[in-house]
């Protein structure tokens, strides 16, 4: 569920972006990026994860899909999945055939995609352009950012955003480990048509599911 997260909050993280002070270059840029994700009516992204270690050797690499609608989420990634209608979530794992229910707890100080997508990391990050590279036709602009609260589990982010399209991919999580967690976005609908359902537990399309409920 980590990685999972990990990824959704980032999405979450860039849609929710205002101009802040620090490098102009870089807010011009980040402002444009949170404009284009706040275009989309729903967004489904189908995107690939690769952690690497301190050498940086892979260990292993997914895939997975990030749909997204307002506050409304799921995340479907290698037998697990996570609902979240904006008030439940539903964290699903299919090889148990069991779901954790939960609520959205919006007094909570976890990181949470409801709190970045009402601008909960305004003030959080530096940021920076560290300059531009090519890739195949693309050229990225990789843009730093640091988190100001040093107890994060994380030191570093980069973004590489494409100069003309303003679409984030990819993405680079630095922890303290010195691991690399990255994140490609391999396909991504603007005009996903979800429907709020899509993000609600089906409990009759999983037969035996175990629930257990910590909201009551």
């Amino acid at each position: 569920m980590k990685v999972m997260y990990s990824f959704l909050t980032t999405l979450f993280f860039i849609s929710s972006l205002k101009a802040q002070s620090g490098d102009q270059s870089a807010k011009q840029i980040l402002d444009k990026a949170s404009a284009k994700i706040k275009s989309y009516k729903s967004l489904q992204v189908q995107f690939s994860y690769q952690l690497q270690d301190a050498q940086g050797t892979s260990q292993g690499s997914k895939k997975g899909t990030a749909s997204m609608k307002g506050i409304k989420y799921l995340v479907q990634l290698s037998g697990q999945e996570i609902y979240c209608d904006g008030k439940t979530i539903w964290t699903y794992d299919k090889s148990s055939n069991e779901v954790t229910i939960t609520k959205v707890d919006p007094s909570s100080t976890t990181i949470s995609p409801q709190k970045l997508f009402t601008n909960f990391y305004d003030k959080d990050f530096l940021y920076k352009v560290n300059g531009e590279q090519k890739t195949g036709p693309k050229t990225l602009v990789e843009i730093e950012m640091t988190p100001n609260d040093k107890t994060q589990n994380f030191h570093k982010v980069y973004l590489y955003v494409d100069k003309k399209t303003y679409i984030v991919s990819p993405i680079k999580v630095l922890d303290k480990n010195g691991n690399r967690y990255i994140y490609t976005v391999m396909s991504l609908n603007g005009n996903a048509g979800l429907t709020d359902a899509s993000f609600i537990f089906d409990k009759s399309r999983h037969p035996g599911v175990e629930e257990i409920n910590l909201t009551q």
